[in-house]
């Protein structure tokens, strides 16, 4: 290990761009979309619209606290110095608790989709995934960014290819527009679940689209995070929205939405219909890319939390250290170590305490997702009484601010109202509060580091 606790400025504009689009692009469009189709139906593009305009206001507003302030390291700085230390040590580590588990979660499905093929358990096969994508980490972290490049690069290709061959049956060698119209007016119309329906799939449609924010992470190791910040917070929001809805109208106008299986590939079932010849096959590997993908980017981002919490005094010191390939080794090994603890409770408590661990991670990412808005606030109204001129701005301060909060809330609101998601709010609300318990605790054992320029 080294003794210089600094990260390598290895990673180009191009992989934190395809690093973003990866994180938000994975099984949730390929599988997860289908839950969502069968709740509203072709209004569903709506509810994926409203869905992609708050990632993409998250993201502007990453984007604006990173030019006001740059160097603090990732979203969690910025969440520090907007509302304070206890907001930043938080954040950190609700953050760190929902990759961790997401390593498990992921690990399992990928070892699920082999275990036809290869003949091993599934713990066996999970822990083969995860020392896969250990070993890529430990590499370095360019080599991490040109795996995750090319795994974007490839659900990219997928889906633009998807919705060109979909656009080219439904405008020229398909039934035409006419039977298009019928469909539509076949199956129930725009709206057949009527206009609450859009709003019910919320909860479904933000989980699959949450994961841009991993830009700002892979932003601290480029030689300009900040520009690089704002950068990926403009083109990659718009991107998601084009990938997703595109997608999403093109199976629409194909697969009519109540011959949608929940949790079952439409992509699939919408190729059958064009007799595309090893659909399944094609899209079962595609989403298996992404399941990999995703694991490899749990790993990393645990892996950087633990490092940036070290740092301010909020981890054990031993993550901040780094390697002499300028990753923080410890990290990505405790981070590797401790999802395959959580597959191993998969197989021997499924319903206790893996699915304990599961569910108190449901509803964590939307909280990390409220402390950012709140850190935004607090922040653009300090830096206004002080007169700076920002170069990067939230539009409609403050209304879209708190527009972007009450959606937050409201989803957290309706999963608290279905039976389903309940507990997944209760008990990630157990987690926040243990959180803010720990800090405290950790406050009255030392004094806690408080960022530059923080009035806190």
């Amino acid at each position: 290990m080294s003794h210089d606790a600094t990260l390598a400025h290895s990673l180009q504009p191009r992989h934190v761009t395809m690093i973003s689009i990866g994180g938000i692009i994975g099984a949730g469009i390929f599988v997860g979309s289908s839950v969502a189709i069968h709740i509203a139906g072709p209004a569903v593009l709506a509810t994926y619209f409203l869905c992609g305009l708050l990632v993409f206001v998250i993201m502007r507003m990453l984007g604006e606290m990173a030019i006001a302030r740059p160097g603090l390291g990732s979203f969690t700085g910025y969440t520090s110095l907007g509302l304070g230390p206890w907001a930043g040590f938080t954040n950190a580590w609700l953050y760190a608790y929902f990759w961790v588990i997401t390593v498990a979660v992921e690990a399992i499905a990928g070892a699920n989709m082999l275990m036809p093929f290869i003949p091993l358990p599934m713990w066996a096969l999970s822990a083969l995934l995860i020392g896969a994508m250990t070993a890529v980490n430990l590499m370095s972290v360019k080599t991490y960014g040109e795996f995750e490049f090319w795994f974007a690069s490839l659900k990219v290709v997928t889906i633009v290819g998807f919705i060109a061959l979909g656009l080219g049956y439904v405008f020229g060698f398909g039934p035409g527009l006419a039977a298009l119209q019928a469909q539509f007016a076949g199956h129930g119309g725009a709206m057949p679940n009527g206009l609450s329906a859009i709003f019910l799939a919320i909860p479904t449609v933000i989980f699959s689209m949450m994961g841009s924010e991993v830009a700002t992470i892979a932003a601290v190791e480029t030689e300009d995070p900040a520009r690089n910040v704002v950068r990926a917070g403009r083109t990659v929001a718009l991107r998601i929205m084009f990938f997703y809805i595109g997608s999403i109208a093109v199976i629409q106008a194909i697969l009519p939405w109540d011959q949608v299986v929940s949790g079952k590939s439409p992509f699939v079932a919408t190729l059958g219909l064009i007799h595309v010849p090893g659909a399944e096959a094609i899209i079962g590997a595609v989403i298996f890319t992404a399941i990999v993908s995703c694991l490899n980017s749990a790993i990393y981002v645990t892996s950087r939390m633990l490092y940036e919490m070290a740092q301010r005094g909020d981890a054990p010191a031993m993550f901040g250290v780094v390697s002499a390939r300028k990753v923080p080794a410890t990290g990505i090994i405790a981070s590797a170590i401790a999802g395959f603890g959580v597959v191993m409770t998969s197989e021997f408590s499924p319903g206790g305490l893996f699915a304990f661990l599961v569910q108190a991670s449901g509803a964590t990412i939307l909280c990390v997702y409220l402390l950012i808005v709140f850190a935004q606030i607090a922040l653009r109204r300090r830096l206004e009484r002080a007169g700076e001129t920002l170069s990067v701005k939230v539009w409609l301060f403050p209304l879209v601010s708190y527009a972007a909060a009450a959606g937050i809330l409201a989803v957290l609101v309706m999963m608290l109202r279905s039976p389903e998601e309940f507990s997944e709010v209760a008990l990630s609300t157990g987690v926040f509060v243990a959180c803010v318990i720990a800090y405290q605790f950790r406050a009255r054992m030392g004094s806690p580091v408080v960022p530059i320029g923080s009035a806190a």
